[in-house]
């Protein structure tokens, strides 16, 4: 948790909120990134439509959210299953989902990546 909490903070207009015990990270009023009390399962904003695919491939690292959060574009992982790399792409996905466009093409052309790259979908956020 604490790799996953030292990358986000690097992210433009990511912040951490501490919410009825719950580590979460927001931009502006939106969650992209949220930890379970005991910091083992991180909940992250994915795009709805491709969620099955995600969790159908590998489903001992992902899992869908609980039947009234389906709602949201948000997916569950097992922290303990993901190595660096994928941390930081499943992180910075979820935080371009929500961040401001100008904000991620900025990001990702100083990173010399594509705007479209960086953002997979739209909509990133968490269950209240």
């Amino acid at each position: 948790m604490d790799e996953v909490r030292a990358f986000a903070e690097t992210l433009p207009r990511a912040y951490e909120a501490v919410v009825r015990g719950r580590v979460k990270f927001r931009v502006g009023r939106i969650v992209f990134l949220a930890f379970s009390k005991d910091g083992e399962v991180m909940g992250f904003g994915f795009p709805k439509d491709w969620r099955p695919a995600l969790v159908d491939s590998e489903p001992e690292k992902f899992s869908l959210p609980s039947p009234s959060d389906m709602r949201y574009s948000w997916v569950h992982t097992r922290l303990a299953a993901l190595d660096a790399d994928e941390m930081r792409d499943l992180v910075e996905n979820a935080w371009a989902l929500c961040a401001p466009k100008t904000v991620v093409a900025e990001y990702a052309a100083a990173r010399g990546y594509s705007a479209d790259a960086a953002r997979s979908g739209t909509g990133g956020t968490e269950p209240p």
